[in-house]
């Protein structure tokens, strides 16, 4: 009966890890985004050639968001960043995407809205 209710327990334990694995992914964190978008701050206020280290990280960005919770976090972030960053060009932030040549599932700016994207 003992090996009953240990076997029991194995199996509940196994399903947790199961279930839960995927929910324990760490989505992107902020630290991690400003350092990617670091580079294009000075490009996204006064315009100009877009610097290479900043389409480096916007690419990075783009390479390690591959799940909805990871492209929401980063959304958030650059929806913060944009918001706090003062002399940021809207026409700027919108337009880098296509400056980097690279294309986002979503559109940057501050307004948008996160909670949308998938």
């Amino acid at each position: 009966m003992a090996s009953s209710v240990a076997f029991k327990l194995v199996l509940v334990v196994l399903g947790c890890m199961v279930v839960g694995a995927p929910l324990a992914q760490a989505v992107i964190p902020c630290s991690r985004v400003s350092q990617s978008v670091g580079p294009c701050i000075s490009y996204l206020k006064k315009g100009g050639a877009v610097p290479v280290p900043c389409c480096n990280g916007i690419r990075s960005l783009i390479a390690l968001a591959g799940t909805t919770p990871d492209r929401q976090a980063v959304c958030r972030c650059l929806v913060a960043t944009a918001k706090s960053v003062t002399g940021i060009r809207g026409d700027l932030v919108s337009g880098l995407p296509g400056a980097c040549k690279v294309r986002l599932p979503y559109p940057i700016g501050p307004n948008v809205d996160c909670n949308r994207i998938h």
